[in-house]
């Protein structure tokens, strides 16, 4: 297949997917994956090794497999399509339609995971229409609710429980590396190997309400307000584990300037504010090294003449891998006792 024929075939997939709204609430996965179905068998995949279901009429998952040799086993590639919910309003173009301006693509899900999503199908096409024989079978799975906490359509938990003999692979690909480009160069490409534990709170303040003619000084509003105050300016401590450490280690020969020289102190075990200014204010470094806990959602009140009776915010904590949740929500009480 020429190069620009395998980049419009990518894009024709990409742009179906990112076209077809799966949010994990309002919208679904199926179509996604019976889309998918459908450019395979088209592509010459027959129709045995293409599986289609899910634990919901609405929440389909796509299982592919391209056979190859059998002399090795089985290689899975993941990849979600379901997408976390945008709101039109919050955009300043549609987050259903594939738009690409100044060298980037926008549109919901276009980084993630619909990107791999569409790699991953356009590949097995291509290696089909070359006659590729590869010493092991490829399987491609596309699944549905990654991003929605503890769902009971999880496509990868459904999968194992009831259709475990279609992924059984020797190792799994899915998202979390990726590479790093500087002035348009690679620099360096990144494979991760441990994962921060998802972890929601929810705070809540109640009150016997009244009328806003009459305030008073305890609107669980303003209660509400200053314990989410008081979690914005809290940090967790730096702290290193053998895998953090590492990848520290290696970028370190990558990275210039005031970065390198943050990354020697951190590693040296200066864990002084300002010394590591150049990593904690970078949202992505700054995740790497320490706990994380951030309001991501409030509610309060139902009219605008009535003092509210409720007022509530999710938090949601990103914990370190060697770090118990058990010490995030001792952190959490001590410092709520202090206060």
């Amino acid at each position: 297949m020429p190069p620009e024929a395998e980049r419009q075939l990518a894009r024709s997939i990409y742009k179906e997917m990112i076209e077809i709204k799966s949010g994990y609430t309002t919208g679904a996965t199926t179509p996604v994956a019976e889309a998918v179905a459908k450019r395979l068998k088209a592509a010459g995949f027959p129709a045995a090794d293409i599986f289609v279901g899910g634990a919901s009429p609405n929440k389909a998952n796509l299982v592919v497999r391209f056979r190859g040799t059998g002399r090795r086993k089985p290689i899975l590639l993941l990849a979600h399509t379901d997408v976390v919910e945008a709101k039109r309003e919050d955009w300043t173009m549609d987050p259903f339609v594939l738009t690409e301006k100044d060298g980037y693509f926008y549109g919901r899900g276009v980084g993630d995971d619909k990107a791999q999503a569409a790699v991953w199908i356009a590949n097995l096409i291509r290696y089909k229409r070359e006659g590729f024989k590869p010493d092991r079978d490829i399987i491609v799975a596309l699944t549905a609710d990654e991003e929605l906490s503890n769902s009971p359509h999880n496509g990868v938990r459904w999968l194992l429980q009831n259709h475990r003999a279609l992924i059984n692979a020797e190792l799994a690909i899915n998202e979390g590396g990726g590479g790093t480009l500087r002035n348009g160069k690679p620099v360096r490409n990144s494979v991760q190997l441990a994962e921060k534990l998802y972890q929601s709170y929810q705070l809540e303040v109640t009150d016997r309400g009244g009328h806003s003619a009459a305030p008073r000084r305890d609107n669980p509003i303003y209660r509400l307000s200053r314990a989410l105050t008081r979690l914005a300016d809290y940090e967790f401590p730096v702290r290193l584990n053998a895998v953090t450490r590492a990848y520290f280690e290696r970028i370190r020969a990558t990275e210039e300037g005031e970065v390198a020289d943050a990354i020697r102190a951190l590693l040296a075990g200066n864990l002084h504010e300002r010394t590591l200014a150049p990593l904690t204010g970078n949202p992505n470094l700054n995740a790497q090294i320490r706990t994380t806990c951030v309001a991501t959602v409030v509610e309060a009140g139902h009219a605008e003449n009535a003092l509210p009776q409720t007022a509530r915010a999710t938090v949601n904590c990103r914990v370190l891998p060697d770090q118990s949740v058990s010490d995030v929500e001792a952190t959490r009480k001590l410092r709520s006792s202090r206060s």
